[in-house]
């Protein structure tokens, strides 16, 4: 990959763990539902986690912070997991949320997440 590229690969990861990070925070009731019920504290729960993204968006920029980030998404990804299996076993539909075919729910859990999983490592340099 060129090093131009390279560039905007890594801004677009920090553009978009930014706006999914601040949207914890503007747009909660959103993520609540999505929050396996057997977790405890589900605003703390999505708040740490709007924080964890925007602070690792932000640690991708200085490059002797960018693999630590990296690896960091990677493993904030997979604590990720339960909610999109907790997503598809209430059938991919939140009442009054988000509702869509099944489908798209094993589509975020098997095709979206290890993209978004192969994304970060892709930007560890």
């Amino acid at each position: 990959m060129g090093a131009q590229l390279r560039k905007y690969n890594l801004y677009a990861m920090v553009g978009f763990y930014l706006f999914a990070g601040a949207n914890h925070f503007f747009n909660p009731e959103f993520y609540l539902p999505l929050i396996p019920e057997y977790f405890p504290f589900p605003h703390v729960i999505n708040y740490a986690s709007g924080c964890a993204e925007v602070l690792l968006a932000i640690l991708l920029f200085p490059r002797r912070f960018r693999k630590l980030a990296v690896y960091c998404i990677i493993g904030m990804l997979i604590c990720f997991i339960p909610a999109h299996v907790h997503f598809i076993i209430i059938g991919s539909c939140i009442n009054d949320g988000l509702c869509v075919p099944e489908w798209v729910g094993w589509l975020r859990l098997v095709v979206i997440h290890p993209l978004l999983m192969y994304w970060a490592y892709t930007n560890r340099h």
